[in-house]
């Protein structure tokens, strides 16, 4: 090992996560109704393993090969039942990470040549779709809540091996949920987080 071999390992290498167990992707899809721009929400199949029965943006799982913005866009493909080439990802959104350790990735996109009462999603994976305006957003701000994120430590951790043992002064955090009440739907949790992160950088 020398200087060069070290310099070689760091060069053009991109940073990321530590500590991350999988990592996801979402569009958030534009889509144009009587001439206006809407947000699509799809509400997540109920025979679904992970979060059955709700709102969520397209997306899923990064497979190997594939990037963030692919995988982005092959889920709205598979979900939503719309071709790869009516959707153009124009841009990124913050990713988060998640006291679950997994990592989201959001992309912004606009659903082309189609129209909301044509798509044909995969019930498999959605039960319904529907859509809010982009001028309800820019005109309400979501109520928030936070969830107090306490330490939790086994007997068998080493506290001897750490300065002041037992008593050591783990740090506490608070997690931020987000809510939007819109007609009759609910949208929180993470997909209200990466709409507003939306809003708030088109009102920036």
């Amino acid at each position: 090992m020398n200087f060069d071999m070290i310099r070689e390992k760091f060069h053009r290498r991109v940073s990321k996560p530590l500590d991350v167990k999988d990592n996801y992707a979402v569009l958030v899809p534009l889509i144009k109704k009587d001439g206006k721009i809407e947000l699509l929400y799809e509400i997540r199949a109920e025979n679904l393993k992970n979060q059955p029965g709700e709102i969520s943006f397209p997306g899923g799982k990064v497979e190997i090969g594939e990037n963030f913005k692919e995988a982005a866009a092959r889920e709205t493909c598979e979900e939503l039942n719309i071709c790869k080439e009516n959707i153009e990802v124009i841009g990124h959104l913050d990713y988060l990470v998640s006291y679950s350790n997994i990592s989201i990735y959001p992309f912004l996109g606009i659903l082309h040549d189609t129209n909301f009462e044509d798509i044909k999603y995969s019930e498999d994976e959605v039960s319904s779709i529907f859509t809010v305006p982009f001028k309800f957003f820019m005109e309400n701000e979501p109520k928030v809540y936070y969830i107090d994120l306490e330490t939790s430590i086994g007997e068998k951790f080493p506290y001897e091996k750490i300065p002041g043992g037992k008593n050591y002064d783990w740090k506490q955090g608070k997690y931020s949920v987000y809510f939007y009440e819109y007609k009759k739907y609910t949208i929180w949790g993470m997909t209200a987080k990466i709409t507003k992160n939306f809003i708030d950088i088109i009102k920036s």
